[in-house]
């Protein structure tokens, strides 16, 4: 995806003269008079295949080029759930430049005849209108719905899928060439195989002469609604459909935000989990604080570290609320983040920031010190950005909530530590200091933040443990905060009678123990942010903790598939041989919460040969075997 940031341009509601959904930037409806269940359900099911086509598959996997206002997804799903015969899972993949706001969608779908219960579980979970790919999950996750908001064309070759079928729809050719482009044929018969199929209900000379040459072959049928006729066709590529996991089991060893995000997502699949963790509960390395911000951090120029953020940021919120709406209690408190400037310089910079990325106002907006003291409750320094979706979050909490969501595919195993792994055969084996298995499956991740290297063998990758201290203060020694605070530290809203103020960072520091030049460093922080605010912490009731958080070189996660070789030379991502089945989740640094759920469907996507929740673009930068390209190396590689 390119690094500048292009705001999307939003859709608005209107209706023609026979109340059909117009758009008036095209020029064109949104589907015919005759009803867009109806050209749904002939057209793209119909036109595919469907039911049938999914019959007797672990997942199906659909692409759409033109969400618009969700007819075709909406009729989908209908049609996969009503099916006693469905596959197991069904995806869905649909981009759409102009997304609707869900006041729009309700007023749409009261008028189209869309199933109302499916509709409203649809706009409960629609994304903010931001660029970039957002993933919605339904009936207890055996739906899921990847939307990319967005160019077809800029954000198709970054989807990372093959496509069982294909809905060709949108505005027509005519009003709208981009849509129907040979780029956007390209790209879609790369994700294409030879069972493939494709329909559309446009039969232009133009259409059908761009998806020939792309490698579609189609005819026309009947078609719908006063149209006389539809394309309908297969792809002609070679290649094979993807194959699915047999066995699904797994090893998870870690048990912070890392390893039961990671048990849950592949618990979500079906899959059957053993989490492995030395301590004798969840929770207990860095995920253990009381409590941290939740936040992105936004960048004029849409950097990588901003789109990760963002979408982890959004995709978190929605896994807090669907955990939230099964009763699955974490401990939370939705009341805001401000980041707060360093100095009049930085202000300015983060209000042209805001002014150049126009996002929702829900997402971000910029507030003076006069604003930021009254969301705050307290004199502030400087203004800066409010993200009002945000807050803070208590890790451990999260953590068992992930766990409990699936118990019966999820066992944990607390007290037992892995020394060392073993390959045998397909399968890999958690082994202790005296050689006893601890648990085999043939795949493993390795989510126990910077002891993953050990256990990898993975000396040459760049990632080491950075010790960060957390001073917690009286709740009747401090002045009351409304929202978390951050810039140059952090304070969070009294927990439990608790405000916690932090965090130190110092790197490659082991020690545990909590030290009071740490703490007068935090109230430092905080004098800078909040001036007096802790001017009357008492020194003798300072409690803290100490977290140690993994980090890597260029402090973005890693998450993927770990490499078997150890230089980069003669190879690309895609190319660097694998150990097939083992894992990495690690280096959050100071961002677990806004990561860990996002990243966890992303591994959970590649071990099941899912379509991925992140662009390409974004997955090469997470990939553990970057760091093989920073500087070559000729070390054997190590067996393990």
């Amino acid at each position: 995806m390119s690094t500048d940031y292009r705001p999307l341009d939003t859709a608005s509601l209107h209706f023609g003269e026979d109340g059909t959904p117009y758009s008036i930037k095209y020029d064109d409806v949104y589907h015919p008079h005759a009803g867009a269940m109806g050209q749904a359900r002939h057209v793209f099911l119909g036109g595919c295949g469907l039911p049938a086509g999914w019959r007797g598959l672990e997942d199906y996997v659909i692409i759409e080029t033109g969400f618009g206002l969700g007819h075709n997804f909406l009729a989908t799903w209908e049609a996969w759930r009503t099916d006693p015969k469905r596959s197991r899972r069904l995806h869905f993949i649909s981009v759409e430049k102009h997304p609707f706001s869900v006041s729009d969608l309700a007023e749409a779908h009261a008028a189209s005849g869309a199933p109302p219960d499916l509709a409203a579980k649809l706009r409960a979970q629609w994304p903010l209108q931001m660029p970039g790919f957002h993933r919605l999950h339904f009936d207890e996750d055996l739906v899921t719905l990847t939307l990319l908001f967005g160019e077809a064309h800029m954000m198709l070759p970054e989807l990372h899928a093959q496509a069982d079928a294909i809905y060709l729809d949108g505005f027509a050719p005519g009003k709208n060439p981009d849509m129907w482009s040979p780029a956007v044929f390209e790209a879609l018969a790369e994700r294409a195989h030879s069972e493939t199929r494709i329909a559309t209900w446009s039969v232009s000379a133009w259409v059908r002469t761009a998806l020939a040459e792309a490698g579609f072959l189609t005819d026309k049928q009947a078609g719908f609604g006063g149209k006389r006729e539809m394309l309908c066709g297969r792809a002609t590529t070679i290649s094979e459909r993807r194959q699915t996991p047999t066995e699904r089991k797994a090893i998870v060893i870690g048990a912070g935000l890392a390893g039961t995000s990671m048990a849950e997502r592949l618990a979500a699949r079906g899959w059957d989990v053993q989490l492995l963790e030395s301590a004798p509960q969840p929770a207990q390395g860095a995920s253990g604080n009381l409590a941290g911000a939740f936040r992105p951090l936004p960048s004029a120029d849409d950097s990588r570290l901003f789109q990760i953020t963002r979408a982890g940021f959004l995709y978190g919120l929605r896994h807090i609320k669907g955990l939230q709406a099964e009763e699955l209690k974490v401990k939370w408190a939705p009341c805001g983040v401000l980041h707060l400037a360093r100095d009049a310089e930085q202000e300015e910079k983060q209000r042209q920031v805001v002014e150049a990325i126009k996002a929702p106002q829900d997402f971000v907006r910029y507030v003076d010190k006069k604003h930021a003291e009254g969301i705050a409750g307290v004199p502030v320094a400087f203004g800066g950005w409010y993200f009002q979706l945000g807050g803070w979050i208590n890790p451990p909490s999260l953590c068992v909530a992930n766990l409990a969501r699936f118990p019966g595919r999820i066992t944990g195993r607390f007290g037992v530590t892995v020394a060392r792994l073993q390959r045998v055969g397909k399968m890999w084996r958690a082994v202790t200091g005296e050689g006893q298995v601890i648990a085999e499956a043939p795949v493993i991740v390795l989510a126990n933040a910077a002891d993953a290297k050990r256990l990898a063998l993975a000396d040459w990758m760049p990632l080491r443990i950075a010790r960060g201290q957390v001073t917690h203060l009286p709740e009747d020694a401090v002045p009351a905060l409304k929202t978390v605070v951050c810039g140059q530290g952090y304070a969070t809203p009294a927990i439990d009678g608790v405000t916690s103020a932090g965090a130190t960072f110092f790197a490659d520091d082991e020690s545990t123990h909590v030290r009071l030049g740490d703490h007068l460093e935090n109230l430092d922080k905080l004098q800078k942010m909040l001036p007096g605010f802790a001017r009357n912490a008492p020194m003798d009731r300072l409690g803290g903790r100490v977290g140690q958080r993994p980090v890597s070189l260029d402090r973005m996660p890693i998450a993927g598939e770990l490499p078997s070789v150890m230089s980069g030379r003669g190879f690309d991502l895609t190319s660097v041989p694998r150990h097939a089945g083992l894992y990495m989740l690690s280096g959050f640094g100071a961002r677990g919460l806004v990561w860990c759920s996002l990243l966890a469907e992303f591994v959970a996507s590649r071990i099941a040969n899912e379509p991925s929740p992140l662009p390409e673009s974004l997955a090469d930068r997470v990939d553990p075997a970057r760091f093989l390209f920073r500087k070559i190396r000729s070390a054997p590689v190590p067996e393990i």
